[in-house]
């Protein structure tokens, strides 16, 4: 690990400038990134001029996620408008088939440029391996880096009661979700979503550089809504969350810039 170290990495806030810190931050690569790098805003609308308006609204927000409602509705453009503003982009289209239509389906994503790209985990390992192999070629085949490909653990609109009666899954919320994130990661994944309340396990098993896309993060001065495991910004970063993803706070806030921006004061202070 020593060797990767390099002379110009600049300290941050936190941390002393120390050799035994900088190497800490190479182990731990979001602590390398600003709070607003960290924030993902969800553009959970359901059209693209909807969405264009927020992208106006919200100029610093960096990392932006399209999720269902607004890819069906616009389709590639809002793809098109997200990467001619240099902005990275969260595909959250949660793909769960059969290995060759995840595969190909994947493929046709990372054609895209986009940075993330969602996977159910429950689809199993020979097609979450056959989906990262198809991002890898999509993405060559368009000149871009490959994305990340992420494993869907649970959705955070679910609760232990409904895993236990209504998915009929005989587990311990955590222990499913555990399990889900050690199938994503053998399967060569970069990460998973997962809800905070489960980062900190997580990050402990899977390591560093195993990427944690948290939803259900919701500021103390916002209502969960339909989330049923929540947990603030700053507790979020603390549990180990690698990005946040947070919509409603902010993008129907009277002030979404303002908005934004208290969140990212909020994990600014997260050691």
């Amino acid at each position: 690990m020593v060797s990767r170290v390099h002379k110009n990495v600049a300290p941050r806030q936190g941390l002393p400038a120390s050799p035994a810190n900088i190497i800490f931050r190479l182990i731990n690569p979001s602590l390398l990134m600003v709070p607003a790098d960290r924030v993902i805003v969800a553009l959970d609308v359901p059209t693209v001029d909807r969405a264009i308006a927020l992208l106006d609204q919200v100029p610093q927000a960096a990392f932006w996620k399209v999720g269902l409602e607004l890819f069906v509705s616009a389709g590639a453009t809002i793809l098109t408008e997200l990467k001619m503003r240099q902005k990275r982009i969260f595909l959250d289209l949660k793909f769960h088939d059969i290995p060759n239509t995840v595969a190909g389906a994947c493929h046709a994503a990372a054609t895209y440029g986009v940075d993330l790209i969602t996977l159910h985990g429950a689809a199993g390992k020979t097609a979450l391996q056959a989906a990262q192999t198809a991002a890898i070629a999509g993405a060559a085949s368009a000149g871009y880096a490959a994305p990340k490909l992420l494993a869907i653990t649970l959705l955070t609109s679910l609760s232990q009661r409904d895993l236990a009666f209504d998915l009929k899954i005989p587990l311990e919320l955590p222990e499913y979700v555990l399990h889900m994130a050690m199938l994503a990661q053998e399967s060569g994944l970069a990460g998973v979503v997962c809800s905070p309340q489960e980062a900190t396990q997580l990050r402990q098993v899977c390591g560093h550089d195993f990427v944690l896309v948290c939803p259900g993060v919701r500021p103390s001065w916002s209502t969960a809504q339909d989330q049923q495991r929540v947990m603030t910004p700053a507790a979020a970063i603390r549990a180990g969350a690698t990005y946040l993803v947070i919509g409603r706070p902010i993008t129907a806030a009277a002030q979404p810039a303002d908005a934004f921006q208290r969140i990212c004061d909020e994990i600014a202070g997260v050691p």
